[in-house]
């Protein structure tokens, strides 16, 4: 399940998991937590070198459970913390490091397996699954995009949302390594004019006939 923040990918993923009774991933927290990390070192996140040089260092743990979704950083639960402006902020430009999504990569196939899991991310259907039974993008227009994150974010704007969705959006389409972009063999999901519900049956619908 790939797509730009505010699409929907998270409620989505973790909806599907649970009806499917299947596992689920979510690769961004991943990166956030790496990305904690990072500032609670003092990494300089301005300086790519210095990033790929302390990739290696947090030791990640992160839960299956769609219900209960988790991710800890050397033993701390970070599942708040990762969410906050601090980290949104400053993500991509950790997520762009080579060495950070090698790194990540490992650990992302080693979860998912043989399969039986939900992933959500960037690049899940180009580059980590690109082999998925089931690939899925969803999209939705800016402004429900922006309402939707600035519901997650304590604190934030709609007006100030969308203009860091803006952002992100370019950092992450535009970056060497591994960008967001639809799989061409992916089923796109405009998530716009649907309820939560409505777009998790379409996904079910699409895994249903996948497995025949």
């Amino acid at each position: 399940m790939d797509g730009p923040s505010g699409s929907g990918k998270s409620s989505t993923s973790r909806g599907v998991a649970t009806r499917l009774g299947l596992r689920y991933l979510d690769t961004g927290a991943q990166f956030r937590a790496i990305t904690w990390w990072m500032l609670r070192h003092g990494v300089d996140l301005d300086d790519p070198a210095a990033i790929a040089a302390h990739a290696g260092d947090p030791v990640l743990e992160s839960g299956t459970d769609p219900q209960a979704p988790m991710i800890t950083v050397d033993g701390t639960d970070v599942a708040g913390p990762i969410r906050e402006q601090e980290v949104t902020s400053v993500v991509s430009a950790v997520s762009a490091v080579p060495e950070v999504r090698a790194r990540l990569l490992r650990e992302q196939r080693e979860i998912i397996g043989a399969g039986g899991i939900v992933v959500e991310g960037r690049d899940i259907g180009t580059v980590v699954v690109p082999d998925a039974p089931v690939k899925v993008f969803l999209t939705a227009e800016p402004d429900a995009r922006a309402a939707r994150r600035t519901a997650e974010l304590a604190g934030a704007t709609v007006e100030a949302t969308q203009i860091d969705l803006i952002r992100r959006d370019k950092a992450d389409s535009g970056r060497a390594a591994a960008p967001l972009t639809m799989a061409e063999d992916a089923h796109h999901i405009d998530t716009t004019p649907f309820t939560l519900d409505e777009v998790i049956d379409q996904v079910v619908t699409l895994v249903e006939k996948a497995q025949g």
